[in-house]
């Protein structure tokens, strides 16, 4: 499916959104995070694809690939993280901590007692559990029936204690707070609703990092033209994609690039409010293998600024996103093969399926000129899954990129 949003616009970055997230407090929150153990320091590759390029007939398709980003395997390593250091700033002014001797567990004997708690598909809980290790505090987790037993496992390693409930991921918010008001515990999650919105905030705000890099990979200086006409930004709640979209919509303005979202078509929630103009629950079962972005009800907070900056909604299929995993995990003699996991690769399979409609394709201003760019989310998060799906293991995949990279550098 595919909507034209009405209500997105080419104007200044509107400073009550600015008020709310920022590039500065972006930049802030990157220079806090740079002495985490469970980071990678160097920004994660930005791959060119000319091969893919071509045969789309773009001018150019780059990935950000954020599987690198982390051990822990995804983008989300850089909102939880923030999102708890500032949780604990403001909740214990009278402590003065610094704020990169909480990540790096200089007042773990002080934190001992406090615990937070959290909901997830997967990615969140496991960035929130490596998060409050460092930090030196207890964590708990909310884990709905679709989560894998693998990912709860990956979670666990970190310490956290897990907590299983029946139903979804909107279920499994739902009995977050219930149990978080029950002990008095603040909940760290990544998704706002009526009266929460300061941490969802602080989690989308740490995602800003993606896309300063990105201009550091390109042009180098913001005050360039961006570098790309086209980012597709995948859904879930909103909040990554707020995240970067806000980022560059204060960078380059008027002049920001096109922003396509994109989400599986049975959990449509951005869709859904881009039709009805409104925060809005999706249409589906929700259950699908993009487990990142099964989720079933969008972000009130992320919903004002995807409002008036994301150009058009689209949704996939599971099949789509299959395929997309195996293109980019195949490779070719130009294009580096890249681990993408399931929910990394709905940019790719959205952009193929808006070039099977040549008028749709128009409307959105795809060309010969374009300049695509997709974030690759993840990695292979649940290894098992991956091989399942790409009909080869993650260390095989990884193997042969490493083996592309050596040809290339004969």
């Amino acid at each position: 499916m595919f909507f034209a949003n009405p209500r997105a616009s080419r104007s200044t970055y509107p400073k009550h959104l600015q008020d709310i997230m920022s590039v500065d407090a972006a930049h802030e929150s990157r220079d806090w995070l740079s002495s985490w153990e469970h980071l990678n320091q160097k920004a994660t590759p930005l791959w060119e694809l000319p091969g893919m390029a071509e045969e789309l007939g773009v001018a150019g398709f780059w990935v950000k690939d954020e599987s690198t980003r982390s051990p822990l395997g995804s983008f989300k390593a850089l909102g939880a993280p923030i999102a708890l250091i500032r949780l604990i700033l403001r909740l214990m002014p009278h402590e003065s901590f610094d704020p990169k001797g909480l990540i790096t567990g200089q007042y773990r004997q002080r934190l001992h007692d406090f615990t937070v708690i959290s909901a997830t598909d997967g990615n969140h809980g496991r960035a929130l559990a490596a998060a409050a290790q460092s930090v030196g505090c207890q964590c708990v987790i909310v884990l709905h029936a679709n989560v894998s037993t693998e990912r709860e496992a990956a979670i666990a390693a970190y310490g956290a204690r897990i907590i299983r409930v029946e139903g979804n991921y909107d279920e499994s918010v739902e009995h977050t707070a219930a149990v978080a008001e029950q002990n008095g515990w603040p909940v760290v999650s990544d998704t706002s609703y009526e009266g929460y919105e300061i941490v969802p905030r602080d989690v989308m705000q740490g995602y800003g990092t993606i896309a300063a890099e990105l201009i550091e990979q390109t042009t180098g200086q913001a005050q360039a033209t961006c570098p790309f006409t086209h980012v597709f930004l995948q859904g879930g709640v909103g909040g990554m994609a707020a995240g970067i979209s806000s980022y560059l919509w204060e960078i380059y303005q008027e002049q920001r690039p096109v922003f396509v979202m994109v989400e599986p078509r049975q959990a449509d929630c951005l869709y859904q409010s881009a039709i009805q103009g409104l925060p809005a629950k999706a249409t589906g079962s929700v259950d699908s293998v993009m487990a990142g972005l099964a989720c079933g009800e969008t972000s009130p907070l992320a919903w004002r600024f995807l409002e008036p900056c994301v150009d058009f909604f689209m949704t996939i299929s599971d099949d789509d996103a299959v395929s997309a995993m195996q293109q980019l995990a195949h490779g070719s003699p130009t294009d580096i093969p890249v681990v993408a996991g399931e929910s990394a690769v709905a940019g790719l399979a959205a952009l193929q399926i808006l070039l099977r409609d040549p008028a749709t394709a128009r409307t959105v201003g795809i060309d010969r000129d374009s300049r695509v760019l997709i974030i690759s989310t993840e990695g292979a998060t649940a290894p098992s899954v991956y091989e399942r799906l790409v009909g080869e293991s993650a260390e095989a995949v990884t193997a042969r990129q490493h083996q592309w990279q050596l040809q290339k550098n004969v």
